[in-house]
């Protein structure tokens, strides 16, 4: 790594303590909990900083709004049966605007992509033995 950009990594992460704590905060108000993992993570603060900021970057792009963003990540979440973060998400869902119809959509639509998944895995180990 070049020095300065060490330097500029190291100026960064003194910070890393009020930072952690901030992204707890702040993670509260986006999604009126604070995930476990979260909790756990701010143990080592230098690496929670950069995970949760790349993660939050990631989680509202430019390109989608607040909404979209949050019905994606219900899709996502029910597409990998992370329930628990199912039930978050669909919080922030509501509060960015989401409907009631728009939620149940989405996960529907996840749940189609994931029977999909289960028949195409089984169906070609069935189609191998046969």
């Amino acid at each position: 790594m070049k020095p300065t950009t060490q330097k500029t990594i190291d100026d960064f992460l003194t910070h890393a303590d009020e930072m952690a704590d901030d992204v707890l905060a702040e993670t509260e108000e986006w999604l009126g909990t604070v995930p476990f993992i979260f909790k756990l993570m701010r143990e080592r603060p230098e690496a929670f900083v950069f995970s949760a900021l790349g993660d939050y970057k990631t989680a509202r792009p430019e390109s989608l709004d607040a909404k979209t963003a949050e019905l994606v990540a219900i899709a996502a979440a029910a597409g990998a049966g992370a329930d628990k973060c199912v039930k978050v998400h669909i919080g922030a869902a509501l509060k960015e605007g989401a409907t009631r119809d728009e939620i149940l959509d989405t996960i529907l639509i996840a749940g189609i992509l994931g029977k999909t998944k289960v028949l195409a895995d089984s169906l070609r180990a069935f189609k191998e033995s046969f």
